[in-house]
């Protein structure tokens, strides 16, 4: 066996990649996160969920940083995002990738500049083996060498968000946050997806935060679900444990007409 190199961070299963703890997000009086608690741990794919105005991807964006908290912590990889040196902040973003709702490609730039950004951003790489990472990613996500140098706006929804995923997954990152992945796809295309992050998370060893109204999604992919509601995560459990919940929103949720039509096709 061979020693890891010096640099590598440990890794131990079960760890919480991220700890939120007492977590207070407003909008000038407007309270949207109050005494919020939730770990995301290593190797699980968690899904999201809650009603319009619980604070979804303002939690998203509070962790990565978009948005300061009016109060509480958080912890990434063992550091509180609060009081990070620079090269702590540079470490998570290099350990990290995010796929944003609607992709947040450079308009300007081909499907292969895109992807590549990331590694011209944070590694002093060849131009060359930059390039035939870029190229490998792009692959990794089911799109073909022909789409390379076309632009966003010449591409689908599906592959726009697939030139998204590439990008987030460009610095082999450990942890990859979602934010309504299968948005605005069809239902063959959404399922399609939701294989390709099951997958990808199994063979690369990803722990996967992802924001998601979709019950297929849930059902498909996630090992538990973390539900948003009176302002705080109510409960973070597997599908079939929230199934048997009391709490009004989970049960309309999960057991009304489109919950139970997403148990059968889980089924």
């Amino acid at each position: 066996m061979t020693d890891a190199p010096a640099n590598d961070p440990v890794r131990t299963e079960g760890e919480n990649l991220i700890e939120v703890r007492g977590l207070l997000s407003q909008f000038g009086e407007n309270v949207i996160h109050q005494d919020l608690d939730l770990d995301v741990v290593r190797g699980e794919v968690l899904g999201v969920v809650g009603g319009s105005g619980t604070g979804k991807t303002v939690l998203l964006n509070t962790i990565i940083g978009l948005k300061q908290p009016e109060g509480g912590t958080i912890r990434i990889f063992g550091h509180d995002i609060a009081d990070m040196t620079k090269d702590q902040a540079a470490d998570i973003e290099r350990r990290t990738g995010t796929l944003f709702q609607q992709g947040a490609l450079f308009s300007s730039l081909s499907v292969l500049d895109n992807v590549a950004s990331p590694l011209v951003e944070h590694t002093r790489l060849p131009k060359d083996t930059i390039r035939e990472l870029a190229e490998m990613k792009i692959a990794m996500v089911g799109l073909k060498p022909e789409v390379h140098y076309q632009k966003p706006a010449e591409l689908s929804g599906g592959m726009r968000k697939r030139v998204g995923l590439a990008r987030a997954l460009s610095l082999d990152p450990e942890l990859l946050f979602l934010d309504e992945p299968t948005a605005g796809l069809d239902p063959i295309g959404a399922a399609a997806f939701d294989d390709l992050i099951r997958n990808l998370s199994d063979d690369l060893g990803l722990t996967v935060f992802m924001i998601t109204h979709d019950l297929d999604s849930l059902y498909a992919i996630c090992d538990k679900v973390a539900v948003l509601a009176d302002k705080h995560v109510v409960e973070k459990a597997p599908v079939a444990e929230l199934e048997r919940s009391d709490h009004p929103w989970i049960k309309e949720y999960f057991l009304g007409p489109r919950g139970r039509a997403a148990t059968k096709t889980a089924a």
